[in-house]
């Protein structure tokens, strides 16, 4: 009665195995999950998608490395920035608080920190990170802008020039000082002002540019409004720097405004 009882009945329990011998899903025999052995799932075990943050940042970060940059919304891009600001948090809703606050990820990156700090989530850890890849943003630009000389390259200088200055909260006076054959020798913040005025001293440009023995000279503003239009007080200016450089034989080759919106050249509205 004992031996009956211990034996396997068909009729009263569950087959653990299937008729090629191989263990049946669910049964104790069955091959345990990839995280039973300590590893991290994306998947669970029974196909669907790990719903969890780490799960996320994994299928995003495989997105971005298999299909590009191309293949992300701005928000997702942000997210992977935020990712190692934020290690345990779901990061797409202050991604995209960000971009609704200050409208493009070239506006959230390149934001005054203190405005940054002031929506909520925001802290020093996230500042860092977005000012980084601002900062690896102008330098990989800049790189570009000077490898070739000025007039071969002037796309490259422009964008240089907008990545650098155009999403700034205050008006800056930049100069580009260039050599005999147009190459870039130095590149220069001389005045920041408020947000619609800047003063520049000519002067004080053409003594830097003899110190630097330049040859000629591009002058750069950006215009906080969005805005690139060269203003009457922009035009005079520039008339003013060139009637104290060319004298001394430098030569000045243009004056650029960059904003949000676009740029503008003087030279290139036949203004100077």
């Amino acid at each position: 009665m004992v031996m009956q009882d211990d034996r396997l009945d068909k009729d009263r329990q569950p087959d653990m195995f299937s008729e090629e011998g191989r263990p049946r899903r669910g049964s104790p025999h069955a091959a345990q999950p990839a995280s039973a052995a300590g590893k991290t799932a994306v998947t669970s075990p029974k196909g669907k998608v790990d719903p969890s943050p780490t799960g996320h940042r994994a299928r995003l970060r495989r997105r971005f490395m298999e299909a590009g940059p191309e293949a992300l919304a701005d928000y997702e891009m942000l997210e992977l920035v935020l990712f190692r600001a934020i290690p345990r948090r779901d990061c797409k809703p202050l991604a995209k608080l960000l971009l609704e606050t200050f409208g493009s990820f070239a506006e959230v990156i390149s934001a005054d920190p203190a405005r940054l700090k002031a929506i909520p989530g925001v802290g020093d850890a996230v500042i860092a990170e977005l000012k980084i890849v601002q900062a690896a943003a102008v330098r990989l630009l800049r790189e570009r802008a000077y490898r070739r000389t000025v007039f071969n390259g002037w796309r490259d200088l422009i964008d240089y020039c907008r990545a650098a200055m155009a999403y700034k909260d205050r008006e800056e006076f930049r100069i580009l000082f260039l050599d005999t054959k147009n190459a870039l020798i130095a590149d220069e913040v001389q005045q920041t002002g408020t947000v619609n005025h800047t003063p520049v001293y000519p002067r004080e440009v053409v003594r830097r540019a003899l110190e630097l023995s330049a040859a000629g000279i591009i002058l750069v503003h950006n215009h906080p409004s969005g805005d690139p239009t060269p203003s009457r007080a922009d035009i005079e200016m520039t008339r003013r720097i060139i009637e104290a450089a060319e004298p001394l034989g430098i030569k000045v080759h243009d004056h650029v405004i960059v904003a949000r919106d676009g740029h503008a050249s003087l030279r290139g509205l036949q203004l100077i």
